[in-house]
């Protein structure tokens, strides 16, 4: 699975394997913002991050996160 992340700085492409999505499915889906761990790959001018741990960042702030299928 592959997730986009945004911040004010920009975007980096977080890709979560298999198992790594299995576990953290919901929380990714359900989250208004994530913290994601792993590894940092750059190659080419490009960011992603292998992750191996999602969880939910608590905000106060009302608003979910849009799909757009």
């Amino acid at each position: 699975m592959f997730v986009n992340l945004e911040d004010e700085t920009g975007l980096v492409n977080v890709i979560c394997s298999a198992g790594c999505w299995q576990r953290y499915r919901t929380v990714a889906r359900t989250s208004p913002a994530l913290v994601a761990r792993g590894v940092v790959e750059r190659a080419d001018g490009v960011v992603n991050l292998v992750a191996d741990h999602l969880e939910a960042l608590s905000l106060h702030a009302p608003g979910r996160s849009r799909d757009f299928r």
